[in-house]
């Protein structure tokens, strides 16, 4: 059984919560903005992990699964960390250095009439360390490339090759002229009607029936459902089981075409542990598509001065990561930007990159965090922004259609919210949507005497 964390050193008088990072005060057992119970620590074999109690229970049986696996770090690495698996052919572009913390994300700004929620740190993710585990080689071999079409090129500044690929390889291809790929931030949090909002999604996903799919915000135990979902069984989860409990929450990539595990490319200068998962699939002899998603840097206010909007850290994680998939012919980028063009000014697209939005919808808002078309969210503060988008970069391909989903409340639930009104405090009924972002399906097809 796990045990309460150990006394605090004489000058603690806070605790952070590990769901909203909210610092609260030291005689409080929960949490004073999402009532989460206070960070429990778990058995004395790993020390240096901590987790809340509601999270603790469905992921017991693979943390002792984990505890056996020879991917857990060496001697060299600090208690609590388990290296990452060894390296994949898709061609490796992140920098060295540890990554910062993660952090989680609430993307409602704050409201004046309700109490804060304060954004913050809850734990740090994965990093490499010890030696490297030998690997087979995979039959399979994608890698990026260049404008050309030719493999290499990429990291910050050019430098870095792809792995050359052995003849007797083979290559992935996707024999489809038409290609649909949806992105989609499912909400983490876990107390709201998970078990039904999860049921929803997977009907958004039977019902549009995507090729490729990129997550964010998916937590372990989130994982853990998908898994058992009908759906779950068309497609390839490019994320292994082992690293899925090692973050409390993360990107994720799908396929139903047999691609290569999604590689991550942390963003240097993220406090959140923010990072570019990138796969790739050759879609005839020489034309490949690499598609990437991300979460950008978040938007979270917190005292005394209530400003850390993460602008400047959101616009440098934006052009880099256009900066890493300019190198390839057709490239992808798509997930939670977090953009606000107020605040961050227009998404800084460079040559040959469109907006798919824009491209194919021009004047129409977009908006897929609105709390008054999203009425699940109508008891926040009122907040309209086009968060998620698709970035495109495409010489062999062209978009066909883009599609906003999630957009209707779930038959038969609701839930109960408190907000003050005239300094009287109220409960309110609202109904539950999937999730508190709007999903984007993108399709693109193959153009005719395009390189095949």
């Amino acid at each position: 059984m796990p045990s309460r964390s150990p006394p605090p050193s004489p000058g603690a008088r806070e605790w952070p919560c590990c769901r909203c990072t909210l610092i609260n005060p030291i005689c409080s057992d929960k949490c004073e903005a999402c009532e989460a119970p206070r960070p429990l620590e778990l058995d004395a074999d790993s020390p240096g992990v901590v987790v809340a109690a509601a999270a603790l229970t469905p992921l017991r049986q693979l943390r002792r699964k984990r505890e056996r696996s020879p991917a857990v770090a060496d001697a060299e690495c600090p208690v609590g960390v388990v290296a990452a698996p060894p390296s994949t052919p898709l061609r490796r572009l992140r920098r060295k250095g540890d990554r910062a913390p993660a952090v989680v994300d609430l993307p409602v700004e704050v409201e004046s009439d309700s109490s804060p929620v304060v954004v913050g740190a809850s734990g740090s993710p994965p990093r490499r360390c010890g030696r490297k585990r030998e690997r087979a080689v995979s039959p399979d071999v994608v890698e990026l490339c260049d404008s050309a079409g030719r493999a290499g090129g990429g990291g910050e500044n050019g430098e870095g090759k792809a792995p050359a690929a052995k003849k007797a390889s083979l290559r992935i291809h996707l024999d489809k002229k038409t290609i649909k790929i949806m992105t989609y931030n499912v909400w983490f949090r876990e107390d709201m009607e998970l078990s039904r909002r999860m049921d929803a999604l997977g009907d958004l996903i039977k019902h549009h029936s995507p090729d490729f799919i990129c997550f964010q915000e998916i937590t372990p135990y989130i994982y853990l459902l998908m898994q058992k979902s009908e759906w779950w069984q068309q497609y390839k989860c490019l994320l292994s089981q082992e690293m899925s409990i090692l973050k409390p929450y993360y990107c994720m990539q799908l396929s139903k075409v047999p691609v290569e595990p999604s590689e991550w490319i942390p963003f240097s200068n993220s406090i959140m542990g923010r990072e570019l998962c990138i796969t790739s699939v050759s879609t005839g002899e020489m034309t490949n598509l690499v598609l990437a998603t991300t979460h950008l840097e978040s938007p979270c206010p917190a005292p005394p001065k209530w400003d850390q909007m993460y602008s400047k850290e959101r616009v440098v994680q934006a052009k880099k990561s256009l900066e890493i998939l300019g190198h390839c012919r057709n490239a992808i980028l798509c997930g939670d930007m977090n953009w606000d063009d107020k605040r961050d000014g227009p998404f800084p697209l460079q040559d040959g990159w469109i907006d798919a939005w824009v491209e194919l919808k021009p004047g129409e808002d977009g908006w897929t965090y609105d709390t008054k078309a999203n009425s699940m969210l109508s008891g926040n503060r009122k907040l309209q922004k086009r968060m998620d988008r698709f970035l495109c970069k495409l010489e062999d391909f062209k978009i066909d259609n883009i599609e906003m989903i999630g957009k209707e409340a779930i038959p038969g639930i609701s839930y109960f919210k408190e907000k003050k009104v005239r300094k009287e405090c109220r409960k309110i009924e609202l109904p539950v949507f999937p999730s508190d972002h709007f999903g984007l399906v993108l399709t693109i097809t193959k153009q005719e005497g395009g390189i095949i």
